[in-house]
Order: C-alpha cells, then sequence, then structure tokens
C-alpha cells in the first residue's frame, strides 16, 4: 500500500482523529490522495452516534468496496469503537476494523493489513487523542482544537461515553503549544472543541495545570459558584489563550448548559478575539423532559442562563440543539420547548429526532414516541428557528465584518464564500462575497485561507450577501509545506 484515501465522517472531534490519522500515515511513508480510484487503502472514518450516522458509515464501506475492489477498506472511527466484535462478523467488506481509543496504534494495523492480515482492534482510551497534524480536513485558515476527551455528564439518551470513555483532558501547556503552532502557519480561526467544554479540568485525574485539581463547582438557583473562588479551569484556560501574541479568533463550541463557565464571559470582554460565540446544547425546553434526560436544568434557569450572557455581552450569539420524540414527551412537552426556543431566540439551533441507542439508560425507558411524530415536532422547530434567524440577520445588514473565505468560486463573476465571526464551521450559514474578478488588487485579496473585509448587503434566507471592501487586519499567512489542508477545499 502506497496511498491511502480518508473517506470522513461524524463530527469535529473525528474530524481532528481523521487528521491525526492522516499524519501517522504520512510519516509511514504513504501518500495521502483525495481521488479514492488511486488508493490502495480508504479509511472509512465512521460516526456511531445516532442510526442515521452508523448507516451512513455503513454503507460507505460497503460501497468502497463494491466501487474499489483492488484497495483495502479500513474502517476506523466512533463505529469501529463501539462495535467492533459485531462488524468483525457482520461487515466481511472491511479489511480491518479499528477503534479511536489510541490512535497511535494505526500504525500496527497498517502493517497487519499490509501483511494480509485482518486486524480487528480496540484499544483501551487513554487521555486525549491529540499530536502532530501535517494536514487538516476542513477549510483553509480555519482549524479545531480539542481540549477534552469523552464525557461525564452520562445523558440518558446518550452513547458518547461508551464510544469515548469518561471525561479526560488536555494539559493547558499542550493546548497553548499548538494554538501557537497553528497561528505560526497561518491558521486565522481556532475553534476549541471537546463534548463538554465547561467541564475542561474536571475529570477524574485531571491536573490540567499542575497545580491541584478542578472539580465542577455546585451552583445555587442562579448559577452562582458556591463553595470556591477559584476560576473554572477553562476561565484560565481561555486567560492563558488571551496572552498568546497574533491575529486570530478563537470560538468556544459545545458547552454542557448545567455548568456553564459564568466566569469566562468577563475573560471573553477583555479580549475582542475570544468570540462571544456560545454554543450550548439545551435539548430541551421542558423541564420534565430536561430531567428525564438525567440533566439538572429547567426550562427558567436555562432562560436565565441565556440572559446573564445577553447582559454580559449584548453581541452574543447563541447556537443550540434540541432532541424531539424523546421517550416520555407528549404535545405539551413539545409545545414547552418550541416556547423556550422563542422565549431565547437563539441565533442558530439543529434539531434531531431521538435516535434509540443500546446500552443508555433511555433506551429501555417506556412511553416511546413515534418517528413520524418526532420528526413533525422537529420540522416545527426548524420552522421557527428560521423564521428567528432570517430576522436576526437582519441586523447585520450595513454592517462591515471580517470574513474568512473558505472558497473563491470559479466563473468570470467575482464570487466568494466565507463565514463571519457569528458563523461556525460546517453548521451555521455563509456569507457570500462579490467582487470584481477583474482588479487584479481585489483578485490578489479573495483568496482561501484569507480574512477579508466585507459590507452585508442583504439576507438570503439563513445567508448573507455582501460586497468586499478590502484587506482585513486579520490575514492568514500562506500555509507553508509542514501543514497541508485537503486540495478540494482552497483554489
Amino acid at each position: 500500500m502506497t496511498n491511502f484515501f480518508i473517506d470522513q465522517h461524524g463530527c469535529a472531534k473525528n474530524q481532528v482523529d481523521g487528521e491525526l490519522i492522516a499524519t501517522r500515515l504520512i510519516n509511514l511513508g504513504l501518500e495521502q490522495t483525495f481521488v479514492p480510484e488511486q488508493a490502495d487503502l480508504i479509511i472509512v472514518n465512521s460516526c456511531g452516534f445516532i442510526e442515521s450516522a452508523k448507516k451512513e458509515s455503513l454503507d460507505a464501506v460497503v460501497a468502497a468496496k463494491q466501487t474499489y475492489p483492488h484497495a483495502k477498506i479500513l474502517l476506523t472511527g466512533c463505529l469501529a469503537e463501539r462495535y467492533s466484535q459485531v462488524l468483525k462478523s457482520n461487515l466481511p467488506e472491511a479489511d480491518g476494523i479499528f477503534g479511536n481509543g489510541d490512535i497511535s496504534k494505526i500504525d500496527q494495523i497498517v502493517k497487519e493489513l499490509q501483511e494480509g492480515e485482518r486486524p480487528v482492534e480496540v484499544y483501551k482510551q487513554q487521555g486525549v487523542c491529540c499530536g502532530e497534524r501535517k494536514i487538516l480536513l476542513g477549510f483553509r485558515g480555519s482549524a479545531f482544537v480539542k481540549i477534552t476527551e469523552g464525557c461525564s455528564n452520562h445523558c440518558s439518551f446518550c452513547a458518547i461515553p461508551l464510544i469515548r470513555g469518561e471525561l479526560r483532558s488536555r494539559k493547558a501547556d499542550e493546548i497553548i503549544s499548538e494554538i501557537k503552532f497553528l497561528v505560526s502557519k497561518g491558521v486565522v480561526e481556532i475553534n476549541l472543541i471537546g463534548q463538554d467544554l465547561a467541564a475542561y479540568g474536571t475529570g477524574k485525574g485531571d491536573n490540567v495545570f499542575d497545580d491541584g485539581e478542578y472539580p465542577l463547582p455546585a451552583l445555587d438557583k442562579d448559577g452562582k459558584n458556591l463553595g470556591t473562588t477559584k476560576l473554572s479551569a477553562l476561565a484560565r484556560l481561555l486567560m492563558m489563550i488571551s496572552e498568546i501574541q497574533g491575529n486570530f479568533i478563537v470560538r468556544t463550541l459545545y458547552i454542557h448548559p448545567d455548568h456553564f463557565n459564568r466566569d469566562i464571559l468577563s475573560v471573553m470582554k477583555k479580549d475582542s478575539r475570544l468570540l462571544p460565540y456560545f454554543d450550548i446544547p439545551f435539548q430541551s425546553g421542558d423541564t420534565e423532559i430536561i430531567r428525564k434526560m438525567n440533566r439538572k436544568g429547567s426550562f427558567e434557569e436555562y432562560v436565565r442562563l441565556v440572559n446573564d450572557i445577553r447582559s454580559e455581552l449584548p453581541s452574543a450569539i447563541l447556537r443550540t440543539t434540541f432532541l424531539t420524540g424523546f421517550p416520555g414527551e407528549k404535545d405539551s412537552s413539545a409545545k414547552r420547548t418550541l416556547e423556550f426556543l422563542k422565549t431565547i431566540q437563539s441565533d442558530w439551533s439543529g434539531c434531531f429526532p431521538y435516535s434509540m441507542e443500546e446500552d443508555t439508560p433511555a433506551y429501555n425507558f417506556k412511553h416511546k414516541v413515534s418517528a413520524k411524530k418526532a420528526q413533525k415536532r422537529a420540522d416545527l422547530l426548524v420552522e421557527a428557528q428560521g423564521e428567528i434567524t432570517r430576522e436576526h440577520l437582519k441586523k447585520h445588514v450595513g454592517n462591515e465584518y471580517d470574513v474568512l473565505i473558505e472558497e473563491v468560486v470559479a466563473g468570470e463573476d467575482g464570487l466568494a464564500i466565507g463565514r463571519a465571526w457569528f458563523q461556525a464551521p460546517d453548521v451555521d450559514g455563509s456569507v457570500v462575497v462579490r467582487y470584481e474578478r477583474d482588479d487584479k488588487a481585489q483578485n490578489d485579496i479573495v483568496k482561501s485561507g484569507r480574512m477579508v473585509r466585507a459590507r452585508i448587503v442583504a439576507v438570503s434566507d439563513v445567508d448573507l450577501d455582501a460586497v468586499l471592501v478590502g484587506d482585513s487586519k486579520i490575514n492568514a499567512k500562506s500555509a507553508d509545506s509542514n501543514l497541508l489542508f485537503a486540495p478540494e477545499l482552497v483554489d
């Protein structure tokens, strides 16, 4: 085997794992191709979170074996981690199965594949899967930085602890070093990820600053910290990031609402590079359902949290997630969630019908909701969010923003697609920037991975139309040969 291709599925955390796998294979002497026909090894980096994602990953393995019979097919990722022994017998199309507990073991897996063996290996979850990344699988100028692995919240519907284990946190110094490296290579957007950033530094055995443990604080009904005046580990980490010199922005993704670190708000107020963008997966607005999900909050407490954030940071952007059709969700429960959405007026949200996941507590809950009814409730939330989003986007018309260009569209008309600070990668809308293609100066500015200055002129559904104003003070350097990007994602 000399060439490998990665078929990437799942979340941002899985993307980082794919980047780590690619780097290790490059270090082994293999060459990454972005044309599957040229690959001797095709890696399906799978998702195993919900039923639809599992099916998508399994279908990808079967399709790869049928379409590229000359290649070895390796199933990696969450699906492989969770179902390795079942798939060993039931998925003959996979020439190997490799979990995500210890990605460094991919070297041995590839060796066994080359020797004609069929490895099926799941290694003990250790630390946080991180390390050198020579290639990023997202758009130029942007990177995900994993700060935790696993989760100890144990929401009753969620299989993450079964797949990725209990919470573990990276050392703060490691995170700072990685961010400095990425910024030095021209990355201007850093997205901090983990299953729950609020819990950073609070895992069993975590000692992220080498000066003691950081247990989750007890909170009173107003979200105030009880029993300690120590800053949360997340707030302290953001303070350390704020000390890094350079032009870049930082976004925090996925913060559990039950122990949201309110002390990060004052840290963010002091550094505009720390974006007031909050991804808080509330999942439901009905207190009874929230408690059945093994969460501690309520309609009122979650509304109070949103109000507190906006009180401290009036420009804050809120993204959330809702889960419809959870066992026991009545029509009145669904209406309460819809009321909650209209009350908090989130800028963005995702909505998914409940997926029964074996070995989770909710799998055996009574009073199941039909898939048809769950989807209908999801559709109502999506419709309501669309109206809210379009209304919120109107406030940006006439304003100028730095826009990170992701793609320059081929053609005679000058057209590029990017994102402003209030749009997270992959999940939110885009900014469509128009410019004069015949103008050399403008052509030199509008490049993928660069920030440009653009004025918003119109709302187009959940996207924004803009015209180029000029260059931005924040600019990515040209990516050097030590940090590559998938070529189909750059111009």
